[in-house]
């Protein structure tokens, strides 16, 4: 059993940034917390979410996994205004979800959950990492995407930059370490990663995320940490280098 209630904003929050790297996710209802682990097809980038309780308006779950396909949640929410409550339920018995959105009352069959294996989550040490507002982070990445497919961040004690070199066209953001909430480097290293990825999360969150964490080292994978719907919904994004020689 279970029977959830939440904001518009924040189930559209869920589904926009599973959305930007798969089109169903497996959802799993613990007690305290929903968590969801997705990887894309390439598995070169994974998103591990995990949302409080507390982030709900309501929450009586019993464990419950379901395979939801995001289009039609995204369908659902867009129904809704900003401020809107949308009610969930599922009962075993019956074998479908629920939703509620005033008047609106949605049916979804559940997908078959056996053949939705969820990704393991990476071990990623790194002591390098920086901090932006999601709009900085946002506007980095447009500017880079004007030039460019693969967009290199560069670290040192004193900036962080996101640069793009085309054949015939260039673009470099850089924030001093004065225009960033944090900046931990030691000595300077660069990365570069693919704007395909990084530019549909980055749209997502440009408006709704205060604080973005990048953490990464040279040639190595990125790891993304942001939180939403006040706190209660944390966010690791996990993204794979393109290193010279990579197709």
């Amino acid at each position: 059993m279970m029977n959830i209630t939440a904001k518009q904003e924040t189930f559209r929050m869920i589904v926009d940034i599973l959305s930007t790297l798969v089109e169903e996710a497996r959802f799993n209802f613990e007690d305290d917390k929903l968590v969801i682990r997705v990887v894309d097809p390439s598995h070169v980038a994974m998103i591990q979410m995990e949302v409080d309780s507390a982030a709900f308006e309501s929450w009586e779950v019993g464990e419950t996994v379901l395979g939801l396909e995001l289009a039609k949640i995204s369908k659902l929410v867009q129904l809704a205004g900003a401020g809107d409550l949308i009610i969930m339920n599922y009962n075993d018995a019956v074998g479908k979800v629920e939703f509620q959105v005033g008047e609106i009352e949605r049916t979804i069959r559940p997908l078959d959950r056996q053949n939705m294996q969820e990704p393991k989550v990476p071990e990623l040490k790194a002591e390098i990492s920086v901090s932006l507002s999601g709009a900085k982070f946002a506007r980095a990445l447009k500017a880079a995407d004007q030039v460019g497919d693969l967009v290199t961040f560069s670290i040192d004690q004193k900036r962080f930059s996101v640069n793009v070199t085309g054949e015939s066209d260039s673009v470099n953001v850089s924030y001093e370490s004065g225009e960033l909430q944090e900046l931990v480097c030691g000595d300077p290293v660069k990365s570069q990663y693919s704007l395909q990825y990084l530019l549909p999360l980055a749209k997502r969150i440009e408006s709704t995320v205060d604080t973005v964490t990048a953490i990464f080292g040279e040639n190595y994978p990125l790891r993304l940490e942001f939180s939403f719907a006040d706190g209660g919904a944390d966010v690791i994004y996990f993204l794979a280098p393109r290193v010279e020689g990579d197709a």
